[in-house]
């Protein structure tokens, strides 16, 4: 039985004093929620978001690593300075990451071992545009950015390693696949674990749905028998929305 995982994003947004209202504010929301509950904030609000979330069920996350331990990597965060933050999940291969920072299937696969090296859990994201969704290309981009950007990994990483599927023309656009949709294209990434690692690791690997997941279509997603939880955008950064989200089947 996979525990659902409902993780924000919070991408770039919010100061330091922001972050401390909006955790403290949300606790005694999600106090009693069903799911891991995880926050990924920016690098500038994690000290702040681990002490406002002390004692809590809330788990906070990074949106980036580098692969490296050190190094003349101007702007980037190794996963020891991650680690010394206590930090519990980071966010690797974001469609924006790809998009505007040159994000590979073979960076990615570099940075996910860093994380796991630190103990670190990551939320690796798969995910075609629209341009590939209309050629019929959906099944190829997410069978070669899930075997290449998970290549080497053995069983035991898979119980810490979180996938994302966020459809790329979906983020932040207000577009939304239907609930059968997206049920069906984490299905195909879950064949595409079975067949390309072992069907244990496709059965036990949780699988979120991160394409404006909202308050409005949350619950019939959540539904969805291959839906494991939220990679959550826009609704993440406001108290009432998240909460909602995370308490889904309330």
């Amino acid at each position: 039985m996979r525990k659902p995982i409902i993780a924000g994003n919070w991408k770039m947004n919010k100061t330091m004093a922001e972050t401390k209202d909006m955790i403290t504010a949300l606790k005694p929301l999600v106090a009693e929620a069903d799911c891991d509950v995880v926050l990924c904030v920016p690098f500038t609000d994690l000290q702040t978001a681990k002490k406002a979330a002390k004692g809590s069920n809330v788990k906070i996350g990074a949106e980036n690593v580098h692969w490296a331990e050190k190094g003349a990597f101007t702007g980037e965060v190794s996963a020891d300075m991650l680690k010394e933050l206590k930090v519990d999940y980071v966010i690797i291969g974001h469609s924006e990451r790809r998009q505007y920072f040159g994000e590979t299937d073979e960076t990615v696969n570099k940075r996910v071992q860093a994380a796991l090296n630190a103990k670190i859990k990551p939320i690796v994201c798969v995910g075609e545009t629209e341009a590939e969704r209309e050629g019929g290309l959906t099944e190829k981009v997410l069978e070669r950015q899930i075997v290449e950007g998970l290549k080497g990994f053995k069983a035991k990483d898979f119980d810490k390693i979180v996938i994302a599927y966020e459809p790329v023309w979906a983020i932040g656009t207000g577009k939304t696949a239907t609930a059968t949709d997206a049920n069906n294209t984490i299905g195909y990434i879950r064949h595409i674990l079975a067949k390309k690692f072992h069907r244990s690791i496709a059965e036990k690997t949780r699988i979120q749905y991160g394409g404006s997941m909202n308050v409005k279509n949350c619950k019939e997603l959540m539904a969805e028998e291959e839906i494991d939880g939220g990679l959550i955008g826009g609704a993440s950064l406001k108290v009432d929305d998240f909460a909602y989200i995370v308490n889904y089947n309330k």
